[in-house]
């Protein structure tokens, strides 16, 4: 099977890495564009190359147009992205991945793993693990914004507390939260590839019991959350800001991410008539922003 890759070099690799899996990348990778002799860095780390180049795998059938459309409008004024595209032959994409990544720590106890990797002797038996492998839909802990989210999940107490998790990917948020002891969750997405993903993951993880996955206009006309994420991009966020407003309880608990330094000030104007947000928390260039529903 044959698949099409388009590299882009970027000012911003990691909103363009977060901008081609919103764009149906299978698979995402970041990788010197120069020749600059550099170690490359652990999963979740700023790349340390001077100029970056992050490439995305698509299906065959993909139209790159579409995403390269989407790159020229998301990134920033000042960026002048460079697009390259060919066709690459199959392989084992998931076991690639799996090589490079451990087990990862989020807020001391929460722990990420793919299904092929131990936890290390320092997790403890307290350890609340999450076991989970890259495929189709964004969301594997490696990604400095869903890092952002898990670790804000592990310093609440979400003791039968409702989750919402909008915008869920693979439902790794939705997931850690019901491990950590939230009652229930749902978890919403636009791609279809994502609820199957989330589904899926819930089951590996033994908590789809509890989790109810749908499309964002099939969530349940009374739902209301006592918690709600949210680990997208600015302009969806915005918008979307009256409808988590309504799904939101009264002194609800919100986490927004997939946010530049830069998209703070938009964020706070079009949640502040229904949230009292904190100040953000930074993470490799990327913005986390937590509050309460008035």
């Amino acid at each position: 099977m044959a698949w099409k890759e388009l590299a882009v070099t970027s000012r911003y690799p990691e909103f363009v890495e977060e901008l081609l899996s919103a764009a149906g990348a299978q698979a995402v990778t970041q990788r010197d564009a120069a020749d600059t002799p550099v170690l490359e860095p652990a999963p979740g780390q700023t790349p340390l190359w001077p100029t970056t180049c992050t490439v995305g795998l698509f299906p065959a059938d993909t139209d790159l147009a579409d995403p390269c459309q989407l790159l020229r409008d998301s990134l920033p004024s000042d960026d002048r992205p460079h697009f390259s595209t060919r066709e690459i032959l199959d392989a084992d994409w998931a076991h690639l991945w799996q090589q490079g990544v451990e087990a990862m720590s989020f807020g001391g106890r929460l722990w990420v793993r793919p299904a092929s990797k131990p936890l290390p002797p320092a997790a403890g038996d307290d350890a609340v693990v999450v076991e989970l492998d890259p495929g189709l839909a964004f969301g594997t802990g490696t990604h400095p914004s869903t890092a952002l989210c898990l670790r804000w999940l592990a310093t609440q107490d979400l003791a039968g507390c409702h989750l919402l998790d909008y915008g869920c990917g693979s439902g790794i948020l939705a997931i850690a939260a019901l491990k950590l002891g939230a009652a229930t969750a749902c978890a919403t997405d636009i791609d279809p590839q994502a609820l199957l993903a989330a589904r899926d993951n819930a089951r590996r993880n033994g908590v789809d019991a509890r989790l109810q996955v749908c499309a964002p206009d099939a969530l349940p006309a009374d739902f209301r959350g006592d918690v709600i994420v949210a680990n997208i991009l600015a302009s969806p966020l915005v918008a979307l800001a009256p409808r988590l407003a309504a799904l939101a309880r009264p002194a609800a608990r919100l986490a927004l991410a997939g946010l530049l330094p830069d998209q703070e000030a938009m964020i706070r104007a079009a949640y502040a008539p229904e949230f009292t947000l904190d100040a953000p928390q930074l993470a490799d260039g990327w913005l986390r922003m937590s509050g309460r529903r008035r």
